[in-house]
């Protein structure tokens, strides 16, 4: 468990996800997902490309990030969100974050990774996550936050958080 982020504010919290928060988590994946809908198909064939996506990502995060901790994100108890975040040997990586659509652009976002930050902060390592290029306000959010760009890739850019600058140049 997050020390101190069981219970955030704004009746947020976090907690491990179970294999019961699988079909929410396809379904939160399936909402972000707007891209996939505008495939020239069916219905039923663009629904199955997103499940496969979704086993695609899930593997692929287990993978790359094999410690990683996977956590639900509530509001006063329903579930809202995810975050996937690794707690590695020399960064805290926030692997995916996302939320339902009714959820989204209500700042609870920023309290989750505000938690994290604190978390990184008291570890003095750095906090590294992933953005789209077009995703315009998670960008916003992010610098209003501290982020800096770390390293541009073709559809994506890596951004990076300090805790305190002094701390970080003993890295």
């Amino acid at each position: 468990m997050l020390p101190g982020a069981s219970n955030l504010p704004n009746g947020l919290g976090l907690r491990p996800a179970r294999p019961s928060d699988q079909p929410f988590l396809a379904a939160l994946y399936s909402s972000t997902r707007a891209d996939l809908r505008l495939i020239d198909g069916e219905q039923e064939l663009v629904e199955s490309i997103i499940d496969m996506q979704f086993r695609a990502q899930t593997m692929g995060y287990g993978q790359q990030f094999p410690n990683a901790m996977y956590f639900i994100v509530e509001k006063l108890n329903e579930r809202i969100g995810k975050a996937t975040i690794d707690f590695g040997s020399s960064a805290v990586h926030v692997v995916d974050i996302a939320f339902i659509p009714i959820a989204r652009g209500r700042g609870y976002g920023a309290t989750v990774l505000q938690a994290i930050q604190q978390i990184a902060g008291q570890l003095k390592a750095p906090m590294l996550l992933s953005v789209k290029k077009d995703n315009l306000p998670a960008r916003r959010l992010y610098q209003k936050m501290g982020f800096q760009l770390e390293q541009s890739g073709a559809a994506h850019d890596q951004l990076v958080w300090y805790p305190d600058q002094k701390a970080m140049q003993e890295y």
